[in-house]
């Protein structure tokens, strides 16, 4: 299922990157910003999860010892089931297994739409730190034509382009949530 799920991202990553490229001049993310990463939920398919957890494994020990910690440290504070939270796997401001991350990571930047009927749009949390699209974001509503196509999770994961790769991602839970507590 995983080299399956390698293909699908090889083909999305393509399409990602058209859709970065569109946006360019309203996305200011690069090396060392790691907003997006600081506080989150983080939802994960079983699919993506297992696909983590992959580059997890091949990570120097050194680093898996840090996340572990950082995964204890949440674990042990948090209250609510929706938590929001720096990743984990945040090292340094910067994703320890970027190859890996999980579509919710591998969208985040774009601005996009969610509901054709109401025109709603989802932009990054970061616009309202002055980064991107805060160009053309005044608070209200966005001045550029969005992509139009939904990059939430749960959209992707039932994509035409998903289905043709025949992946069974799985449940999707808070990404603390797949890991067990101690």
């Amino acid at each position: 299922m995983l080299k399956k799920y390698e293909k699908f991202l090889k083909e999305f990553d393509k399409k990602l990157k058209k859709y970065f490229d569109s946006q360019s001049k309203h996305i200011c993310c690069k090396e060392g910003c790691s907003a997006c990463c600081e506080v989150g939920d983080y939802p994960f398919s079983q699919l993506e999860m297992m696909y983590l957890m992959t580059g997890f494994r091949k990570l120097p020990v050194e680093k898996q010892k840090i996340i572990k910690e950082n995964m204890d440290n949440l674990k042990k504070s948090r209250l609510f089931k929706h938590f929001f939270h720096q990743c984990p796997f945040l090292i340094d401001k910067k994703c320890s297994v970027y190859k890996y991350r999980g579509i919710t990571c591998r969208t985040f930047g774009l601005a996009y739409l969610v509901n054709d009927k109401t025109k709603t749009v989802k932009i990054p949390e970061c616009t309202k730190e002055g980064l991107n699209f805060s160009n053309v974001y005044d608070g209200k509503e966005i001045t550029i034509e969005p992509i139009k196509e939904n990059l939430d999770l749960p959209y992707v994961i039932e994509s035409k382009l998903a289905k043709s790769h025949k992946l069974e991602f799985g449940e999707i839970r808070s990404m603390i949530d797949w890991f067990p507590d101690n």
